[in-house]
């Protein structure tokens, strides 16, 4: 069986946010919004690294959770 890859969605003009409980010293997660298929989520120490595309229900969940 094989499995499809997900299709790379272009974030170059994401608008990146991050907590406002990060104090703004750069030590925390980003969210790029306006991103319907999915929430995408970086490291703000490493803006051109990695992003992990969490699922819209899955990010709901998760953030519901901490609250």
């Amino acid at each position: 069986m094989s499995i499809a890859p997900h299709s790379a969605q272009d974030l170059s003009g994401a608008k990146w946010r991050s907590s406002s409980y990060s104090g703004g010293n750069n030590e925390c997660l980003e969210l790029a919004h306006e991103v319907p298929a999915f929430a995408p989520v970086r490291d703000s120490k490493d803006p051109s690294g990695p992003v992990i595309p969490f699922g819209r229900a899955a990010w709901g969940a998760f953030v519901s959770h901490l609250g």
